[in-house]
């Protein structure tokens, strides 16, 4: 498979595990066309792990790094996309807590629930109609 090939699958999967709400990259960067081909083309696309389980193991990774914005990012898309529940996020908040640290986790929080918030403001998203539950 080509490159440009590659690329273009790495892009539609970027869409996807992001909901939509990250833009692909402009070709022509050579980091962002090698993410592209390889993270997002060739392991994001893999059979073994679920989306799920993909999702919950990066939040945790997130957490463990204090990427708080990426956090937000990855915990909106996985509500967006159906794949968590506000509660399953914030009982995944609780356990990343115990061994990540308080202090991590509690910098988690306004980045966690401002996804929540905004995931729910869209009329017929799963995460919405799943939080109400």
């Amino acid at each position: 498979m080509s490159s440009s090939e590659r690329r273009k699958i790495g892009a539609r999967k970027m869409e996807e595990v992001y909901a939509g709400d990250v833009t692909v990259p402009a070709e022509g960067y050579a980091f962002t066309d090698v993410m592209l081909e390889t993270l997002f083309a060739e392991v994001w696309t893999r059979d073994t792990l679920s989306m799920r389980d993909r999702r919950i193991l990066l939040l945790g990774m997130l957490a463990a790094q204090s990427q708080h914005d990426t956090f937000k990012i990855q915990v909106k898309a996985a509500l967006k996309r159906g794949e968590l529940t506000a509660d399953e996020v914030r009982e995944l908040h609780l356990f990343i807590a115990q061994y990540c640290g308080y202090p991590t986790a509690a910098a988690l929080i306004t980045p966690m629930e401002t996804a929540i918030a905004e995931a729910q403001e869209k009329p017929g998203d799963v995460a919405a109609e799943g939080a109400s539950e």
